[in-house]
């Protein structure tokens, strides 16, 4: 078993390696999903994701990817009010103009699931351009409507996606789990907003920082993985517990000391080895023998950038174009669509390649609209997205 971690723990840091200096050859992710593709079924065969502990390892690093996503909304953000009213126009857009193109999609490349290519192209990532967004230190009111559209559209999607892979039976079940997840996650920022007023939490956590018990570690930890658990026990979206999970503890956190064992404990271990898993288990030879795979990929890439650039010309002045190309950025969503169609059998490998591919290609043009919106020229660099 440690032999099969230490390599895991390895592949991870291809991404860091092809990421690092000032002008990265590929994004964390894609070196970490590259690592993966290398040790596992495409060509070494030497890392196995339905070994255990590789399943646990996997559902926790995506749960805690979505977390870190989760993390970055801060509901209480003036930027986010600001840009409500246009971002939801843009979702509406997003979902109505995504719902043809993925339909033709799906009747050009046969999947038998032309409903979840529409969920996918109407997708955005938190997990991409939200850290884009702070490195680059954007603002104004185009970043305000694109924070509150990917966070809107983060969370629909997440509802969503996890429905059209699922068998009709199982959707009552599955979005009464998404709802009480929902239910709980809000039901904790208001006792926690009252809990943590009192002379008891101040003691705690005075305690906890002096004799190193990290007790806000493990409630956060606790609460990811109670969210996690209904999830798994109804057929609810993992995406949706680990987004909630994350939206909770920005709101109570303590700033620098939490996010930093977060981000210790997820891009330490977790997400960086959800995604050499995910890599592993994804079948390139597949893909790259597939024509129709390949037009997949471009297709999903191309659908959901031009999907994402009609809705903010569409939803205002201060959007267009730049800020269309941002929010096309793709991540958790058609990589979660890849690990869950790959797990439950719907999907076919070459398939859920061609999703894994289409999400990172998308990586291209929400870095140029990253540079256009810092006001840089778009050939300084190539991606630089990161998880």
């Amino acid at each position: 078993m440690f032999t099969s971690l230490t390599l895991l723990v390895l592949a991870g840091l291809l991404g860091p390696l092809l990421a690092a200096g000032r002008r990265p050859l590929a994004p964390v992710l894609v070196g970490e999903l590259i690592a993966g593709a290398i040790l596992g079924r495409t060509w070494l065969h030497v890392i196995a994701p339905a070994s255990q502990p590789f399943p646990a390892f996997s559902a926790l690093g995506f749960a805690m990817l979505m977390l870190e996503a989760g993390h970055e909304v801060d509901l209480g953000s003036t930027e986010l009010r600001a840009g409500a009213a246009r971002a939801g126009l843009a979702l509406l857009v997003t979902l109505a103009v995504s719902l043809p193109i993925g339909l033709a999609i799906g009747a050009f490349f046969p999947t038998g699931h032309s409903l979840l290519l529409v969920v996918l192209l109407a997708g955005s990532s938190a997990a991409v351009a939200f850290p884009t967004i702070r490195e680059r230190g954007l603002t104004g009111p185009a970043i305000a409507i694109v924070i509150t559209w990917i966070t809107l559209a983060d969370a629909v999607t997440a509802v969503l996606m996890p429905l059209t892979l699922s068998a009709v039976g199982r959707i009552p079940v599955a979005l009464f789990g998404d709802f009480l997840i929902i239910a709980i996650a809000a039901a904790s920022m208001v006792f926690a907003h009252h809990l943590f007023r009192t002379s008891l939490a101040d003691e705690a956590k005075r305690e906890s920082k002096h004799r190193h018990w990290a007790l806000q570690l493990r409630l956060s930890v606790l609460m990811l993985l109670a969210l996690a658990a209904i999830a798994e026990g109804t057929g609810a979206s993992l995406l949706v517990a680990g987004f909630a999970a994350g939206i909770v503890l920005r709101r109570f956190d303590e700033p620098n000391r939490l996010a930093q064992q977060l981000t210790g404990l997820a891009s330490g271990f977790f997400v960086p080895a959800f995604f050499v898993l995910l890599g592993a288990s994804l079948d390139l030879s597949a893909l790259v023998h597939s024509v129709s795979a390949i037009g997949l990929a471009l297709a999903m890439a191309i659908g959901t950038t031009a999907v994402h650039v009609v809705a903010s010309l569409i939803a205002g002045k201060e959007t267009r174009l730049p800020a269309g190309l941002l929010a096309s950025a793709q991540l958790g969503l058609p990589a979660a669509a890849a690990a869950l169609g790959l797990a439950s059998g719907v999907l076919q490998p070459a398939v859920a390649a061609a999703l894994v591919a289409g999400g990172v290609l998308t990586l291209i043009p929400a870095s140029a609209g990253a540079l256009m919106l810092a006001g840089k020229p778009v050939v300084e660099t190539t991606t630089t997205a990161s998880v």
